[in-house]
């Protein structure tokens, strides 16, 4: 039997998912917010369904249990988070597991190590990387950035702990802009991610944004993509 891979996001990021499960051999299932009924990833699945009814646009793809329960009654195989909305949230790999769901991804463990910003950024320095001076934890309160800030020293950027893609992202070039940019970020990331925490980092000026890619999966294969510039 064909297996089902349902990819849980939207847009291009969606397309871009179906376009390599087709590939592969598998059926593809779509949702999509009321919003989103007339988006172009709704119609390049072999089935699509409607998530989130009365949450607006984006909680609708942050709706864990919504989102399992209508996998489960499709019965589909596989989950694919793409990028962004739950991707790196360690409680979507947890309930994929739990409902026997493949989740397309790292697993849970992983996720809550690395998910967290602040926690890779603690990786990063046992294992010897140098990193820009920041906050060791989640900073969810004004009043405790004030404190961590001069620490800092400015200007600095605040960054969303568990997410990406530059979303809950916010320059401070002087303190009189924290309390405005603090407010940004985390409504910003709390939209994006269901998570408004964010952590404080010293901010470099016209830096470029290189990454090293490896890709690995459960069998023991591993794959060294090489650098990336990834600079806006």
């Amino acid at each position: 039997m064909t297996k089902k891979l349902l990819a849980l996001n939207r847009g291009e990021i969606a397309i871009r998912i179906f376009r390599a499960a087709n590939e592969l051999g598998l059926r593809t299932v779509a949702i999509y917010s009321q919003e989103d009924r007339l988006s172009l990833h709704r119609f390049k699945a072999d089935e699509a369904y409607l998530t989130g009814a009365g949450l607006g646009p984006v909680q609708a793809y942050l709706d864990i249990p919504g989102i399992i329960a209508l996998a489960r009654e499709k019965q589909v195989d596989l989950i694919h988070p793409g990028y962004g909305f739950l991707s790196e949230n360690p409680a979507l790999a947890r309930a994929c597991a739990a409902a026997g769901i493949t989740f397309v991804g790292p697993d849970a463990r992983i996720l809550e190590d690395l998910g967290d910003k602040t926690a890779a950024r603690r990786l990063a320095q046992q294992a010897g990387v140098p990193v820009l001076p920041g906050t060791g934890h989640p900073v969810e309160t004004l009043e405790e950035a004030r404190q961590i800030a001069p620490q800092i020293g400015f200007p600095l950027i605040l960054k969303a702990a568990f997410g990406g893609g530059g979303r809950g992202m916010r320059v401070v070039l002087k303190p009189a802009e924290l309390e405005a940019r603090f407010a940004e970020a985390t409504a910003e990331a709390k939209a994006a991610f269901g998570n408004g925490a964010v952590f404080l980092e010293r901010y470099i000026r016209r830096a470029r944004h290189v990454e090293v890619q490896l890709l690995g999966d459960r069998h023991g294969h591993l794959l060294h993509l090489h650098e990336r510039d990834c600079s806006v």
